[in-house]
């Protein structure tokens, strides 16, 4: 007879506990059939401060809408991609990309990586291969869908590595915010919105906040650039500046760009004329597929019924 209190006592118990738990959970969006809650929300933008430790100066409130407008950018995302894509294939390039990922946060290896992400009760290594998974199946399903609309002018790059001399080449440490005009918002509002959070909160909070590319889950941050590689116009905006300097607003294409100087070095460099094209025909590549990539994720998001509480 006790025993059979005893359980009946811990079964009211466990159901009281399950009702606790699942009345803590509240449902903050929803993209057609998928919902977003409060718990996935912690668990992004806990996320997100690990990529960009200074996310920690905004607001809790500004954290959480970056963590949000992350997780719908991530489902619709899935979503385009089982339209085409078989998504239980393996994919080759899961382990550079996660070793780039940790190697970028300054850890050895992936060992390291996990155990850290253990310690700060966020994404296991596995949910976070998952997220890296969608952003590599996105890029194939792009290339697939534009590889034809591709536009490299060879000759052009040929003639840009045959000025390069073998001497000194200059290289820049660059972070960017990168926007393009919104329906709801002026141009003119929506600089004077992006240059005031320079000012209030710093160039790399506000590219998590503005940026339209995804180095914005990095503050925006782009690496060491070499200026072989980069455009005439954005080079000699560049050159203007000292560094901790930010360039003028640069129009490109349909986005507008800014760009911040953390660093400057130069390099005695010998050029090697057919590495270098190959380089710079990738550079090209890779910015005109990010240009489709916006593209096509802005005509895919139309077709989805987001609901935000």
């Amino acid at each position: 007879m006790i025993n059979k209190i005893t359980l009946i006592f811990f079964f009211i118990i466990s159901l009281c506990f399950v009702s606790f738990s699942k009345a803590n959970i509240l449902i903050v969006a929803s993209i057609d059939d998928k919902i977003i809650t409060n718990h996935d929300l912690k668990k992004e933008s806990d996320y997100l401060q690990i990529l960009n430790p200074n996310l920690s100066q905004l607001d809790d409130n500004q954290i959480l809408k970056l963590a949000k407008n992350s997780l719908i950018n991530e489902i619709i995302k899935k979503k385009e991609i089982n339209k085409f894509i078989d998504t239980k294939k393996e994919n080759l390039f899961l382990g550079q990309y996660l070793k780039d990922l940790y190697s970028r946060l300054n850890f050895n290896n992936e060992e390291e990586f996990e155990t850290f992400l253990k310690q700060k009760n966020t994404y296991t290594i596995d949910e976070i291969k998952e997220k890296i998974k969608v952003e590599l199946f996105w890029n194939e399903l792009i290339y697939t869908r534009y590889k034809n609309q591709l536009k490299i002018d060879r000759e052009t790059i040929i003639e840009k590595v045959d000025s390069f001399k073998n001497n000194k080449q200059k290289k820049f440490l660059l972070s960017e915010i990168a926007f393009k005009k919104k329906k709801e918002l002026s141009l003119e509002n929506l600089i004077d919105q992006i240059l005031l959070s320079i000012d209030e909160i710093g160039f790399n909070n506000t590219a998590n906040i503005y940026s339209i590319t995804e180095s914005a889950k990095f503050g925006g941050k782009l690496g060491w650039i070499n200026e072989g590689s980069l455009s005439q116009k954005i080079l000699e905006n560049l050159n203007l500046l000292n560094e901790g300097q930010n360039t003028n607003i640069m129009k490109l294409g349909n986005n507008y760009l800014i760009l911040k100087v953390e660093k400057i070095k130069t390099n005695e460099i010998k050029i090697d004329k057919e590495k270098e094209i190959e380089k710079l025909i990738q550079v090209e590549t890779n910015r005109q597929l990010n240009q489709f990539s916006k593209i096509y994720f802005d005509k895919s998001k139309i077709n989805y019924l987001i609901n935000e509480k």
